[in-house]
């Protein structure tokens, strides 16, 4: 199995846009205005050399690295390119690939020189596209996932169950794909704070802490095991969400009835789209200055629109009243047709 992960991916497409940015450091995130409430997409490594990452707010990025240029998100532009990369892996030989996002996919392939296909493939995507990837290669999906961060940039590294323990077995247990700070901080409690201490774990003993399926899951996580078939089915999304942040804070019950209405509307566009019924739906709800919680609930099958807007209004209904907003988000939770792939994603054992 390979992990093929484009570099830098919508920072690469802007810099091949703007070949005067090359080798300058390159923020992309909301509008491109640092002076407005939105966070960073991406950064150029460049820009990540100063400790600017994805998810941070835009003008504490500005303030890390002021001679930046920062750019507004073109979905469009980042769409268009990782559909002619994933046309590139599908077009390699006896190759079965599976989109994992924009900027990642897994290919599934049956050589005796991993290493030399992998470099074929890079050399691929970047004649087609002028952009760099590295490449993961593993003997089960999540080695490859995992083998693809020491290949990083343009490089190549396989991981599998001869070397795991010896390269990731001393290394901390939030280096893992699929455990972060929290769940490390739980770990740590238990008395685990490496990988091979998790690998070496009694599956067992972790139930109490994780429950009877995230428990043993991680603990195969530890050993580095799981799944090793690459599926090529079509994925099929399993909902929707839009969110909008507020360039000031809405205090009024009308901005916010007003905001949770056009919200359902965009929601229901891109729901309407699969043509599959509504089964539930989260309200996200980010308050002044940055503490978030969520409003979920399931409801009755419904493609109904009236129905759906009543019962995000239901939910919002559960917003503390005065309290400033600064973001608002709403996901609506669709039925599965039955031949969806299952699992298509790293984490609750899907693998």
């Amino acid at each position: 199995m390979l992990h093929v992960d484009l570099d830098q991916f919508i920072a690469a497409v802007e810099v091949l846009r703007r070949p005067e940015l090359a080798g300058r450091p390159v923020i992309v995130g909301g509008r491109g205005d640092p002076t407005e409430r939105a966070v960073v997409s991406t950064a150029s490594y460049e820009a990540r050399a100063f400790g600017v990452g994805s998810g941070m707010p835009l003008r504490v990025a500005a303030r890390k690295v002021p001679d930046a240029v920062i750019l507004p998100v073109d979905q469009e532009a980042y769409l268009a390119a990782s559909d002619t990369v994933m046309a590139t892996l599908r077009a390699q030989p006896g190759a079965t690939v599976q989109v994992l996002g924009w900027d990642e996919a897994f290919m599934g392939i049956e050589t005796e020189d991993p290493e030399a296909y992998a470099r074929r493939v890079q050399a691929a995507v970047l004649e087609r596209t002028q952009l760099h990837c590295s490449v993961g290669i593993g003997d089960t999906l999540v080695r490859a996932k995992v083998a693809t961060g020491f290949g990083k940039p343009a490089g190549v590294f396989r991981l599998t169950s001869a070397n795991w323990l010896d390269v990731m077995g001393p290394r901390p247990t939030r280096d893992l794909w699929g455990v972060g700070t929290k769940v490390s901080a739980r770990l740590a409690k238990l008395g685990i704070t490496t990988v091979a201490g998790l690998a070496a774990s009694d599956p067992r003993d972790l139930v109490p802490e994780f429950g009877p399926g995230m428990g043993p899951w991680y603990a195969e996580l530890g050993r580095g095991d799981g799944a090793s078939v690459v599926d090529d089915t079509p994925w099929v999304a399993r909902g929707h969400s839009r969110e909008t942040t507020f360039q000031r804070d809405l205090t009024d019950p009308a901005q916010v009835d007003d905001a949770v209405r056009e919200l359902t509307a965009r929601v229901l566009e891109d729901v309407a789209a699969e043509g599959r019924p509504v089964v539930g739906l989260t309200l996200k709800v980010r308050y002044a200055p940055f503490f978030t919680t969520t409003h979920a609930r399931k409801i009755p099958e419904t493609v109904d629109r009236d129905e759906i807007l009543a019962r995000a209004l239901d939910l919002a209904a559960g917003i503390e009243a005065g309290r400033p907003i600064r973001l608002l988000g709403l996901r609506a939770e669709m039925t599965m047709p039955g031949d969806a792939r299952k699992g298509h994603t790293p984490t609750r054992g899907g693998w």
